[in-house]
């Protein structure tokens, strides 16, 4: 089976000036637990989830150290507490999304959508055709196929 049978094509997206607060009320009116934040040109740039909107309510991860003769060594966690800080302070879509997004093709087979999901702890991915944002795959859109069996 193919994307292009199971996609959402209604896109509901934000701009990368939208508030937290803008963000949280789509996700939650939508019953969504991502959304794309496209330019002002329409396109892709990052998607907010959930995820990164609990990240306001927390303290950053720290970075694992040791003391080493009085100086301390950071050797893990450095780039998650850094990213984690950045998000705490976060007041738009820009700020708060993430922008390495992983995006798959119409084309692409649903099997090697749910892998991309599993192995990268995502709840939606984004579907493109080129440039452009024409659709979106959630874990519901997924779970909705076990009905037609």
């Amino acid at each position: 089976m193919k994307v292009e049978e199971i996609m959402e094509t209604r896109i509901i997206s934000v701009a990368r000036t939208s508030s937290i607060e803008e963000i949280a009320e789509k996700l939650t009116y939508n019953k969504l637990s991502g959304i794309p934040v496209l330019s002002d040109g329409g396109y892709l740039i990052g998607i907010v989830t959930e995820g990164d909107l609990i990240r306001l309510e927390t303290t950053p991860r720290l970075p694992e150290f040791i003391n080493l003769l009085g100086a301390v060594i950071y050797y893990k966690g450095v780039d998650t507490y850094n990213e984690d800080f950045r998000k705490i302070l976060a007041r738009t879509a820009e700020e708060i999304m993430t922008e390495d997004v992983i995006v798959v093709k119409e084309d692409a087979e649903v099997s090697d959508v749910v892998r991309l999901m599993l192995n990268n702890n995502i709840k939606q991915v984004p579907v493109m055709d080129g440039n452009k944002l024409i659709g979106m795959v959630y874990r519901s859109d997924i779970i909705k196929i076990l009905l037609k069996k």
